[in-house]
């Protein structure tokens, strides 16, 4: 294979990966915008399949942002193995210019999603905390309770 056929294929092989990094980091969006709006079956968690597939889909873009890391390296030895012209220079550029946005872009919304979640799951404790202490029926608790209502009463009342 000649420089040039090389450096088409890689360029075409760079062209398929970053149309496929479009389109994940599209839907790995659409996610993110539904754990940041709440849009989870319980509006506070994932549910397992959907942090199944958030995951999944991670692990797919980051194959897919490591893939064209190789191309473009590989582009820049057969630029480099050749005379380098004005516009594959340009090109080549372009590409690792595409690369760079698409790695920002990808480590945004993970750390998006990722404070979300976290905060999603901060408040389910919390309301998990507060449910359980609302719903105590110890009778102890119910004594306690009766007597600091009893008017007249200036007693202090610890709940322990």
């Amino acid at each position: 294979m000649d420089q040039e056929s090389g450096w088409e294929e890689l360029r075409k092989e760079a062209r398929k990966i970053e149309g496929d990094l479009d389109v994940k980091l599209t839907s790995y969006t659409k996610l993110g915008a539904r754990v940041t709006q709440g849009g989870y079956a319980d509006a506070d968690t994932p549910t397992m399949g959907s942090n199944r597939s958030w995951k999944s889909m991670e692990m797919e873009i980051q194959s897919l942002l490591e893939k064209l890391l190789d191309v473009n390296d590989s582009l820049s030895r057969c630029a480099a193995s050749a005379a380098p012209t004005t516009s594959a220079t340009q090109k080549l550029a372009r590409h690792r210019d595409i690369l760079h946005e698409y790695s920002q872009e990808f480590r945004r919304i993970k750390g998006n999603i990722s404070a979300m979640t976290e905060h999603a799951e901060l408040l389910s404790s919390v309301r998990d905390d507060i449910s359980e202490l609302g719903n105590s029926t110890s009778p102890r608790l119910q004594l306690l309770r009766e007597r600091a209502a009893i008017p007249g009463n200036n007693s202090t009342c610890e709940f322990n």
